[in-house]
């Protein structure tokens, strides 16, 4: 399952291997995952410890999901907390490691704080593994509020919600588990449902669009690349990506405008932009399109 897993994570990352794409993705929803694998790391090296004819299973199966939260996830993370910096901030090596400590420090804080209050509250764990089994829900979220297109590979959404029901449906699924746990039914098919109605909104969006369910009057006013210039201009420009010329003349959708006013060809602006969010001429900020 982890060796799955990590390629799952393999295919993702090359889905989202430029800045544009993995700004698209939630920090939250992967620091979740990497969470729960550390927790898996650290449960299967306590169930190897406790019952000695299974440890090297239990080792291997810890140190692989040590190499999936600690290297895999971790660089992951690493790459959208770089992607969502603006690049011409202008800060220097030290407050990029200051931000850089504080992110890690808060993921190793979590990580902490988590198993307390596991060990207080080991009565209600059903209901703790149902709140950790929303890692899509902060990705669902994102795609709505940012209006992301396709940030996740279908692959990679299906692949992880099914391997991520692998241990828990043995635990409380299987009535004769090693860790002696009280199955229940209705809850393995409550967390099925749950997570599956998580990937299922995922798909969704993917392939409908982020804001497909969402009613057009609660949806936030989108800015029109296709706008007419606030003025007008009878001469020819150039497009900076391409150098070649647009006729302001004969302007039609072939041709989009940027909030600071710039002008490139629709095919060349909307290939930039899936690589930097930023306007090509004067590097600021863009919305999506």
């Amino acid at each position: 399952v982890s060796f799955l897993q990590v390629l799952l994570l393999i295919r993702q990352m090359e889905h989202s291997n430029t800045q544009s794409g993995a700004a698209k993705v939630s920090i939250v929803m992967i620091g979740q995952q990497a969470i729960m694998d550390s927790y898996l790391c650290l449960l299967h090296l306590t169930a190897g410890i406790l019952v000695e004819s299974l440890f090297n299973a239990f080792a291997t199966a810890a140190f692989f999901k040590f190499v999936v939260f600690s290297i895999f996830e971790m660089r992951y993370l690493l790459a959208i907390w770089k992607a969502t910096r603006p690049s011409n901030s202008g800060e220097g090596w030290e407050t990029m490691r200051r931000e850089l400590s504080f992110l890690y420090s808060r993921f190793y804080g979590i990580l902490l704080g988590g198993v307390l209050i596991m060990y207080e509250l080991h009565n209600y764990m059903r209901w703790i593994l149902l709140v950790m089994y929303s890692f899509w829900i902060p990705q669902i979220v994102a795609n709505v509020v940012r209006d992301s297109r396709k940030p996740l590979h279908p692959y990679y959404i299906l692949g992880m919600t099914v391997t991520r029901l692998a241990i828990p449906l043995y635990v409380f699924g299987c009535p004769k588990n090693f860790m002696r746990v009280e199955a229940s039914k209705a809850w393995c098919i409550g967390l099925c449902a749950f997570i599956g109605f998580q990937a299922a909104v995922l798909l969704l969006q993917h392939y409908f669009g982020s804001r497909c369910f969402v009613p057009r009057k609660m949806l936030p006013e989108k800015y029109n690349y296709y706008r007419r210039l606030d003025h007008d201009v009878n001469r020819s420009r150039d497009c900076v990506i391409c150098m070649a010329t647009i006729d302001l003349r004969r302007r039609t959708n072939d041709c989009m405008v940027t909030p600071c006013e710039h002008l490139f060809h629709s095919g060349c602006l909307q290939r930039w932009m899936d690589i930097k969010m930023e306007c090509p001429t004067c590097r600021r900020t863009l919305p999506p399109a």
